[in-house]
C-alpha cells in the first residue's frame, strides 16, 4: 500500500490537535482487504488465544467493572460469525503478531511520523487492535495509556471523550493502581456528561484519541469494524513510572503530588521508580 492514508486536510487537523486534543480525521483504508470480516475471522484463527477477547456488549452500564462484564456463551470465532445478532463485542489484540497486519500498521503510522516526532519524539511500541462489534454495542468508560487513532472500516459509532486525565474522572490513586496492573475501566457519574465531547464516525473517518483521555463508545445500528493503531512516547513511559513511584510513596504514608501532564517532565520520579525496581530485582535474584 503506497497511497496516501490521510488527505492533506486530515494531516493538518492532526498537526493542530496533537498531542493534547481529540480530533476527527478522514482516511483511505476503510476498504482495505485486511479489514473485511472474512479476513479478520482468518486473523482471529491465527492469533494467540490470550490475545482474543469477547463478551456481551449491549445494555452495559458505562461504569461497569471489567470483572463484571457478562460473557455471551459463545466462542470468539462463533461470536465473529454471528456478530450481527449476538449483541457482542470482539477484540483482536496485538495484531502486529501477524506479518501482513504489522506491515499495514507500519505503513499507516509511518505516514504521520513527521507530525508526531517534532511534538512528542520517537514513536515507540506500535500496537494494533481490531474491534468487531454488534449493533448498539457499548465499550464502557476507560482510558488508554497510548496515543491512538481509531479508524472506522465498517458501520458507524460514536466515541464520547472527556478532558485528558480529568482529575474528577480519573483519580491519581486510580492511575497508580492501573500502572501497577489494575483495570482501566472507570466508574461513571451522570454529571460528567456536561463535559463530554461526542464524535461520530463512519467508514473512511477516524478519531485521534489523546493519551489518558477518558472515553466510552457505542456502535450505531449496524455491525461495526474499527482498527485502533497506537504508539507510545518517552514522555508516556516516564508518566507511567512516575505513577508507580507515587504508589510506593503512598504506601509509606506520604501524599505525593500528581505526575505532571505533557509537556511537563516526570523524569525524576520515573528514574526513582526504575532504580528501586532494579534493586528489588537484584535482591530477588540474589
Amino acid at each position: 500500500m503506497r497511497q496516501a492514508v490521510f488527505p492533506d486536510a486530515a494531516r493538518a487537523a492532526l498537526a493542530a490537535a496533537y498531542p493534547q486534543s481529540p480530533t476527527q480525521l478522514t482516511h483511505s483504508i476503510a476498504d482495505h482487504p485486511l479489514l473485511s470480516l472474512d479476513a479478520l475471522a482468518d486473523l482471529a484463527a491465527r492469533l494467540r488465544p490470550e490475545t482474543l477477547e469477547h463478551n456481551a456488549a449491549t445494555d452495559l452500564p458505562l461504569g461497569i467493572a471489567y470483572a463484571d462484564t457478562p460473557r455471551n456463551g459463545l466462542s470468539v470465532h462463533e461470536t465473529i460469525r454471528r456478530i450481527g445478532e449476538c449483541g457482542s463485542w470482539v477484540l483482536l489484540k496485538y495484531i502486529e503478531q501477524d506479518p501482513a497486519y504489522a506491515a499495514l500498521m507500519r505503513e499507516v503510522l509511518g505516514q504521520i511520523e513527521d507530525i508526531v516526532r517534532p511534538a512528542t519524539g520517537e514513536m515507540m511500541r506500535f500496537e494494533g487492535y481490531v474491534f468487531i462489534s454488534s449493533p448498539r454495542a457499548v465499550t464502557p468508560l476507560h482510558f488508554d495509556p497510548e496515543y491512538n487513532i481509531l479508524f472506522q472500516a465498517r458501520g458507524s459509532k460514536t466515541m464520547t471523550l472527556f478532558p485528558t486525565a480529568d482529575p474528577d474522572i480519573v483519580s491519581q490513586e486510580f492511575f497508580e493502581a492501573y500502572f501497577n496492573g489494575g483495570s482501566r475501566n472507570l466508574p461513571w457519574r451522570d454529571e460528567w456528561r456536561a463535559r463530554a465531547r461526542p464524535i461520530a464516525i463512519e467508514p473512511g473517518e477516524a478519531i485521534y484519541v489523546p493519551i489518558l483521555a477518558p472515553h466510552w463508545v457505542q456502535t450505531h445500528d449496524e455491525v461495526s469494524v474499527s482498527l485502533s493503531l497506537t504508539w507510545r512516547s518517552e514522555w508516556s513511559f516516564h508518566h507511567a513510572d512516575a505513577c508507580r513511584f507515587n504508589r510506593r510513596l503512598r504506601r509509606i504514608g506520604l501524599r505525593p503530588a500528581a505526575p505532571r501532564l505533557y509537556p511537563a517532565d516526570n523524569r525524576l520520579k520515573s528514574y526513582g521508580h526504575r532504580a528501586l525496581a532494579r534493586v528489588e530485582r537484584m535482591l530477588r535474584a540474589g
